[in-house]
């Protein structure tokens, strides 16, 4: 299994784009405004799209890739995700006053685009690819994955601040070889990271001492001008860990 960064940060400009990781080149994680990093044959390749939660920075570029990819759609794309999570996609996204409802084009019984609720806990396979959801601590309904196949497992914390679920539930599973999970402000804003939901490096150094597993650690969505400065606290608060940025364009392999 491959995954390929195509959006990591907690913002946009210049190079910077917002969450979205490709799975070998059928499935998405998220799809921010990385997802304008495809071109439109490999977006005809996407068959499912699994969402962690409805802000902005991580659906952005949903509307506008299916949009982009309608004419040449033959089968449709399945949005995996929380119940929650797709009562607002349909309500306020795809409700014909914001974007087209492509849950019924061309027809409502020959869309291009399908919705499967998925609850945390439970665990979607894919040719081998086994998505389990699990949920999270942010200010909206939200989740993470944990992905695995025979070669390895990969998990992604999704949006988050201080909690125990995701870490039971990775330490419930015998293998992590990689693990990517959120930093979005430095240590001088953790009031806000705590309001808002988010981890700071020592919200996360704290959480992580929950961590049976010894996994290579990508630091994600970073606020814009700070990441350096977040990997720094990150290393200085989380010592004996391997600890990484994730930028886009990386490749994890397992």
């Amino acid at each position: 299994m491959k995954l390929r960064v195509l959006g990591s940060s907690g913002g946009i400009g210049g190079s910077l784009r917002t969450t979205s990781y490709l799975i070998d080149d059928d499935i998405l994680i998220d799809a921010g405004t990385g997802v304008g990093e495809l071109t439109l044959e490999e977006m005809s390749r996407i068959r499912h799209v699994f969402l962690t939660h409805t802000h902005l920075d991580h659906i952005a570029c949903l509307p506008l890739m299916v949009d982009s990819m309608f004419p040449t759609i033959k089968v449709p794309i399945v949005i995996h995700a929380q119940a929650e999570t797709i009562a607002v996609l349909k309500e306020h996204i795809f409700n014909w006053h914001v974007w087209p409802d492509f849950a019924t084009l061309p027809s409502d019984v020959n869309p291009v685009m399908l919705y499967e609720i998925q609850e945390p806990g439970e665990v979607c396979e894919i040719d081998g690819r086994r998505f389990e959801m699990i949920a999270v601590n942010h200010i909206v309904p939200t989740v993470g994955y944990r992905i695995e196949t025979e070669s390895g497992v990969i998990a992604f914390s999704g949006d988050t601040t201080t909690n125990d679920n995701f870490w039971e539930r990775l330490n419930a599973h015998e293998r992590l070889d990689h693990l990517i999970v959120e930093a979005a402000f430095v240590n001088a804003l953790e009031e806000l990271s705590l309001k808002s939901r988010h981890y700071c490096p020592r919200l996360l150094a704290e959480d992580l001492k929950k961590l049976e597993h010894r996994p290579t650690i990508y630091l994600t969505h970073n606020k814009p001008a700070v990441e350096s400065e977040i990997l720094a606290e990150c290393r200085a608060d989380i010592p004996g860990r391997e600890l990484l940025p994730l930028t886009g364009g990386m490749v994890i392999e397992v």
